[in-house]
């Protein structure tokens, strides 16, 4: 036996370290949420932008879709940084496949949004994944990005509709995001397809 081997053999790899499994399948989901994104800037978004025109400070309650791929990227790959690198990358394809006039500025919606949801993850040490954790990491990325976008979009709204605006944010991303990927993750376990990942070997025991 090898020194070399002997070495190999003890060394430990931490169940937090991402693997490339890992990292094809955040960037597969990234990839699937720049579709659902699409859809929404250029389907849901201007028939709520319509529908909101009277009352604009109720259109994120229509924001949860933007959000549910930080959410989903952390309930699938359970490692530090997978809720703001899937959120990240599909903001960023979807800035280039067609972004409903928001161009690059996405991005940086991505960016705020994905730490949101990273943020309750990593304050739960990366160890719970269940129902409360998705919906308090939808609903905290809801309200980063109510926060962001009545500072960044809509300074001119009152004190008392930037308020609601950021309200429905979070509404929106506990329930749309925060649900939506709790359901799609518990559907994708049982297909067996992640079983590789931290979460297929977690739904086992």
């Amino acid at each position: 036996m090898s020194t070399s081997t002997s070495h190999n053999r003890g060394a430990v790899t931490s169940p937090m370290s991402w693997r490339v499994n890992d990292i094809v399948v955040a960037s597969v989901l990234g990839v699937a949420c720049a579709l659902i994104f699409w859809v929404w800037n250029n389907a849901i978004y201007p028939a709520a932008n319509t529908a909101t025109a009277a009352a604009p400070q109720f259109m994120p309650l229509i924001g949860g879709g933007w959000l549910i791929a930080g959410v989903l990227g952390g309930l699938v790959i359970r490692k530090p940084g997978a809720a703001l690198y899937t959120e990240l990358l599909a903001a960023i394809i979807s800035a280039f496949i067609g972004s409903a006039g928001f161009g690059i500025t996405v991005i940086y919606s991505g960016l705020v949004q994905g730490l949101g949801a990273e943020l309750v993850f990593a304050v739960l040490l990366y160890k719970r994944w269940g129902l409360t954790p998705a919906l308090l990491s939808g609903a905290v990325a809801g309200l980063f990005m109510g926060v962001y976008e009545v500072i960044v979009w809509n300074p001119e709204y009152s004190f008392d509709n930037k308020i609601i605006y950021v309200i429905c944010a979070i509404i929106s991303g506990t329930i749309i995001a925060g649900l939506g990927a709790w359901v799609l993750t518990r559907a994708l376990l049982k297909t067996g397809v992640l079983s590789s990942l931290a979460s297929g070997r977690q739904s086992r025991r």
